[in-house]
């Protein structure tokens, strides 16, 4: 179940995905919007740069004033930690270590294990639920489709339960 919090900002703590995704549909500007403090792990940072290296389109992370980097302190063994990849993996264990925070994951396996171990979560497609409630877009139907059209996986049962969700009739 993803989480969705209401009552002022928490901090976000975003994977590549997200970052990646928001970006591709020019609403990275939203995430200083929705949370307290965007945190990336730095082996977030890392894929990031990686894709710019080899001529992606993808943020300079180190240029954006509002994100924090950080490297967890413990890295304990993870449930399903051979499904995860370095930046899920950061994501949850900096999750565990800062009180009230909430991982922003795309990933399954990732997602799971944040159930598992009682990770607040939520995703790329409930901040733009959330971006919609706060007024900072004006239709996420539009950005549905431009994700899509940018190779976001998303099947057309959850496309049309966040149209619901969001109050848009598909």
């Amino acid at each position: 179940m993803s989480w969705h919090w209401r009552r002022g900002l928490v901090e976000l703590i975003c994977d590549t995905s997200v970052v990646t995704a928001l970006h591709e549909v020019r609403l990275l500007k939203i995430l200083p919007l929705l949370g307290s403090k965007i945190i990336l792990p730095a082996a977030v940072e890392r894929e990031i740069e990686a894709g710019r290296s080899s001529g992606y389109d993808l943020p300079d992370v180190a240029s954006i004033d509002w994100i924090v980097v950080r490297t967890p302190i413990d890295t304990l063994e993870l449930p399903n930690a051979k499904q995860l990849g370095d930046g899920e993996s950061n994501v949850l264990w900096l999750a565990l270590e800062i009180p009230n925070s909430v991982a922003v994951l795309d990933d399954g396996a990732a997602r799971r294990t944040a159930i598992q171990m009682g990770i607040r979560f939520t995703g790329t497609l409930g901040l733009l639920l959330d971006a919609k409630q706060k007024s900072l877009i004006e239709k996420v139907a539009p950005v549905l489709d431009e994700l899509i059209h940018h190779d976001f996986n998303m099947s057309p049962s959850v496309r049309a339960n966040i149209l619901k969700a969001a109050g848009e009739v598909d």
